[in-house]
């Protein structure tokens, strides 16, 4: 798990090192008070491994905009780099969040890690 501030092992439960990807399991709310740790910790990660990123939603009640706004940054970010950003396991609450905004046809969402890392 990265070493960042406090705020930021909270929301990052853990990173796993795959051998096709690097698989992060985020926890808890995404809202404007924790969105800044977990932007802090993505972007880390996308410089240091930008092939593909695959975050497990599934702990993840709710999302607020900045939460959606620090995935969408994420998103460009790995992209510029050739690589991909996957989400899986999204809760039904925040799974509507994505479609109410149409963001569900520009992320690749997956209904569980397995199915992700096939992708």
């Amino acid at each position: 798990m990265p070493t960042a501030d406090r705020s930021s092992s909270d929301i990052v439960k853990q990173v796993r090192h795959l051998s096709e990807a690097v698989a992060v399991d985020i926890s808890g709310d995404v809202d404007l008070q924790r969105s800044p740790a977990l932007r802090k910790t993505l972007a880390k990660l996308i410089e240091e491994t930008p092939g593909r990123l695959i975050l497990n939603l599934k702990e993840v009640g709710y999302m607020d905009s900045s939460g959606v706004a620090t995935l969408v940054e994420a998103l460009q970010r790995i992209q510029r780099k050739q690589g991909r950003l996957l989400l899986h396991s999204l809760n039904p609450r925040v799974q509507s969040i994505f479609e109410i905004a149409r963001l569900e046809s520009i992320f690749e969402i997956y209904p569980s890690e397995d199915e992700a890392l096939r992708a």
